[in-house]
């Protein structure tokens, strides 16, 4: 009778991975390749291993496929316009899959991940350079709702003002009404003298 197959899968074992790895390389143990970075007078080595840097850039699965011959032991890579601070920081992220760089270095570890043809990091930066564009159009929203809170804080005393002038002009006209309609002035426009009864117009007529 056979038994049903089941799933034998490790939730950490590729964070392990990443880290053995990376413990290697600061380490010097193992590694099979040597880049050599260049910008602007100022230079500097990293040592790695050919499988990681293949498994994560496109530009080094080139070069070390199409490699015709070993320098020796290790293989050689140089690369040109590109900081040290941001090769060192592609490596860190390249072997622990995150990497602490200033705000300002984001659009450089973009333009290194391009040139270097690595897609994860390419997406981290993209996210948050969107998260940051995000959080400043925020920022500018609620500046601008601030500034017109005010603006109408400022406009609603004149127009208390005005409402309070209206209504007491309201209360004066109530208080002092015109000549009520039995008033004598109506009585004399109709013909009729306040003493002069009914009767007397009714005789003259």
């Amino acid at each position: 009778m056979e038994s049903n197959a089941v799933l034998l899968e490790s939730k950490s074992s590729p964070i392990n991975l990443l880290n053995e790895m990376h413990q290697l390389r600061l380490l010097g143990h193992l590694c099979d390749v040597t880049v050599s970075v260049e910008y602007q007078g100022v230079r500097a080595e990293f040592v790695a291993h050919k499988a990681v840097l293949a498994a994560t850039s496109k530009f080094f699965k080139e070069v070390f496929l199409n490699e015709k011959g070993m320098d020796g032991p290790r293989t050689n890579v140089f690369l040109n316009e590109v900081q040290v601070a941001d090769f060192a920081s592609f490596l860190e992220f390249v072997y622990t899959a995150k990497v602490e760089v200033e705000e300002d270095r984001v659009q450089r570890m973009l333009e290194i991940a391009e040139k270097l043809k690595c897609l994860d990091l390419s997406e981290t930066c993209f996210q948050l350079k969107k998260q940051m564009l995000e959080s400043v159009l925020l920022e500018l929203q609620n500046f601008s709702e601030s500034q017109n809170s005010e603006e109408e804080s400022a406009t609603q005393p004149s127009i208390l003002l005005e409402s309070k002038a209206a209504a007491v002009a309201e209360a004066d006209q109530a208080d002092c009404p015109l000549d009520p309609p039995d008033s004598p002035v109506d009585r004399l426009s109709n013909g009729m003298s306040p003493e002069m009864p009914a009767t007397k117009s009714k005789e003259k007529m």
